[in-house]
């Protein structure tokens, strides 16, 4: 019994009120910056921040270590039948707006769903978590990032209502305060997010034109090259030179690393700027050649073996779809 009370009274406090829990010096200055830039009462600001729970589960996230899995069971994660057949039935179910919007901003499709059944399964998981108290949680409390997740905070507490898909103290997302279908945080909601459905609202959790839309405007905006590959398998050779590649960041020509002795097992443009990426796979390493639209997945989430897994999930949906158009009466 009385492990159970010492329980409980830990869950308390570690889901109290901000202001219950400790006065945080740096909550008047974030309000004031607020009030400032955007004329919002102040009291309605630090109504909404003392409303908000400090989650203990939320820092214990941040701080667990990543997981450090190779490859071969990371894409195991996400290329799965279930998350592929889910792709085919969303992409079909919304063929027509797919092919719009991504014609719109020059995005191919089916890299849009991909980012959806990564990031959330197609709009089933979104997050659990408040907004507001994950932010206000890593922002205020959170000293590692706390310059990042404040600018988060800030930004959040300065959208628009109608740039928001609730009440923002009603909000939910994941433990970094990510948010919607496509997990944009509040610096992307502002910078890339989009009114596709023309509503006069922006709705990340309930529009799907709003959701596609902003998913492929992120995409323009960070540069996606229409048209262009992603990436392609390469074969080193017994003397290929072995490189040291920090970034996705295209820097070499297809050519240049020909002559190092990795090539291509598809035809490339041996002038295309590329780089090289070697994820560990079932037998051994793989050698990757990527593209500026490698990178460009890369802004969403700074993991090559993410944007692999993108790459290859919009893969086998294109796939499927395509098999299916060819057999259709």
């Amino acid at each position: 019994m009385k492990g159970k009370i010492a329980f409980a009274l830990a869950a308390l406090c570690f889901a109290m009120p901000i202001a219950a829990w400790a006065d945080h010096p740096g909550q008047a200055q974030l309000v004031a910056e607020v009030a400032k830039d955007t004329g919002k009462d102040p009291a309605v600001l630090n109504a909404l921040l003392d409303g908000a729970k400090r989650q203990q589960s939320i820092i214990d996230a941040m701080n667990r270590p990543a997981e450090a899995k190779p490859w071969s069971e990371y894409r195991q994660i996400f290329l799965t039948s279930n998350r592929i057949d889910a792709g085919v039935r969303f992409y079909r179910d919304n063929e027509a707006l797919l092919q719009r919007i991504g014609a719109k901003y020059g995005v191919a499709p089916e890299y849009i769903v991909a980012i959806l059944g990564v990031e959330t399964f197609y709009g089933r998981n979104t997050g659990k978590y408040k907004v507001l108290d994950a932010l206000v949680t890593l922002g205020l409390y959170y000293p590692p990032r706390a310059a990042f997740f404040r600018d988060q905070l800030k930004t959040l507490l300065e959208l628009p209502e109608n740039q928001l898909a609730g009440p923002l103290d009603s909000l939910t997302g994941s433990y970094a305060g990510a948010q919607g279908w496509g997990q944009f945080m509040p610096g992307s909601i502002r910078d890339y997010a989009v009114d596709e459905d023309g509503d006069g609202r922006i709705d990340l959790q309930n529009s799907l034109p709003d959701i596609i839309g902003s998913v492929a405007n992120y995409f323009a905006k960070h540069g996606w090259v229409t048209g262009g590959p992603v990436a392609a398998r390469a074969q080193p050779d017994a003397a290929a030179k072995p490189l040291m590649v920090k970034d996705a960041q295209p820097q070499w020509t297809v050519e240049q690393l020909q002559a190092w002795g990795y090539a291509p097992l598809q035809h490339l443009d041996p002038g295309a700027q590329s780089s090289l990426q070697t994820l560990q796979g079932e037998n051994g390493p793989e050698y990757w050649f990527t593209f500026k639209n490698f990178q460009v997945i890369t802004t969403y989430n700074r993991s090559a073996m993410y944007a692999m897994a993108v790459n290859q999930l919009a893969q086998a949906i294109i796939e499927v779809v395509h098999a299916q158009e060819a057999s259709a009466p």
